[in-house]
């Protein structure tokens, strides 16, 4: 790792091998997957449908240019649109390009002539939309913005959903949210406010930007999570699970007419092989979610992490999340840290998130077999960290 910047704290293993929820390593030693990349394999890893396509999409035409049409790109497009409403989508490389798109076009949204220029975002304490100067700055989480400023102006952080109301003034052009903030770890809002939020800022002429980089693509049971909320924001921002690992951002938006040639663009965004990649993962997931299969998936799994819970009170406060996109908060952070520590040593991957959680990011093809093995290896890890 010598000719790495110094930007991970990795643990220290070799992955050669995946299948669904089960990755192998050098030594052959077998590990349970809870994470599936911080949310991207969503099918799995090895998925023979997702390696099929991106083979045979490989033996034609990998990239082009968006100077040319893109089949595919229009594919996904309407796929990504019907489950949305009427819209149009904007296609890039990752959730931080997604949420820098989503905020030009709320910026050029708030300039009409002859009025003063609106473009005030607010976001809220606790989330995380990226790691670009923008994105970052828009993340409402101090210890990220250490170094890097000066940061561009123009956002405000709000200390909670009611608290938005407060800070909406004749600058404001929109709210940038979570559903469930996921790095702030694992926090999901109450519907009902949320309602009343997305019909508050249509009355006001405020845009709802929706982050559903990784609430997006069914991961919380729902194509997106604004569908499990019931709203429909102004834009909806993804990436992660859409392409099953292969790099994919988006933008799908109501304001078709803002953005014209010129205003943005991206050289590999939406280029034949990713989208090639995201219509064969939505297509899996289809399958999956009307045959019943995800929900009977996501039921088992918040009933195997309801019981740790229950049997490890003094290490857990609650299970949070929706869908395949879980927590166990746990009393204190060191907790948490020993916690992941303890689930790498017994060969299970879990992640952390926020202060105290212990997130669970599971492949939403992870089979019952794969699943009990996994809490089987956490229940042994919580022993030790009992000890």
């Amino acid at each position: 790792m010598q000719n790495l910047l110094n930007t991970y704290s990795r643990f220290d293993v070799k992955f050669v091998k995946g299948k669904n929820a089960v990755l192998t390593d050098e030594n052959g030693d077998e590990y349970i997957d809870f994470t599936s990349g911080i949310g991207v394999v969503s099918v799995g890893h090895g998925n023979e449908r997702l390696a099929n396509a991106i083979c045979d999409q490989a033996k034609n035409i990998i990239h082009i240019s968006n100077l040319y049409r893109i089949p595919p790109q229009e594919k996904i497009a309407e796929i990504l649109v019907r489950e949305y409403g009427k819209g149009g989508v904007f296609f890039c490389n990752s959730g931080a390009e997604a949420n820098e798109t989503a905020l030009k076009i709320a910026r050029k949204y708030g300039e009409v002539d002859g009025k003063p220029k609106r473009y005030k975002v607010i976001t809220l304490e606790n989330s995380f939309h990226g790691r670009t100067i923008s994105t970052l700055k828009a993340t409402g989480q101090s210890k990220f913005h250490q170094y890097f400023g000066p940061f561009p102006d123009g956002f405000e952080y709000a200390k909670d959903i009611n608290d938005i109301y407060n800070k909406i003034d004749d600058k404001t052009v929109a709210v940038m949210i979570e559903l469930i903030q996921g790095e702030g770890g694992v926090n999901p809002f109450d519907k009902e406010k949320i309602q009343k939020l997305s019909n508050e800022l249509k009355k006001r002429d405020v845009l709802l930007i929706v982050d559903e980089v990784q609430t997006g693509i069914y991961r919380t049971g729902e194509f997106y999570a604004s569908n499990l909320y019931e709203i429909t924001p102004d834009i909806i921002t993804l990436a992660k699970g859409l392409g099953g690992g292969v790099p994919i951002g988006a933008v799908v938006t109501r304001l078709t007419d803002v953005l014209k040639p010129g205003d943005h663009g991206s050289t590999f965004g939406g280029n034949y092989l990713s989208t090639r990649a995201g219509i064969e993962v939505c297509e899996i997931l289809k399958e999956e979610k009307i045959s019943g299969r995800l929900d009977e998936r996501i039921k088992y799994f918040e009933d195997r992490l309801l019981e740790i819970a229950k049997e490890f009170p003094n290490l857990f406060d609650t299970v949070s999340g929706y869908g395949l996109m879980k927590a166990l908060k746990t009393h204190k952070s060191e907790t948490r840290d020993e916690i992941v520590k303890k689930a790498f040593e017994e060969k299970l991957l879990v992640l952390k998130a926020g202060s105290n959680s212990v997130r669970f990011l599971p492949p939403l093809t992870i089979t019952k077999e794969e699943t009990d093995e996994g809490f089987d290896r956490l229940k042994t890890a919580l022993m030790k960290v009992n000890e």
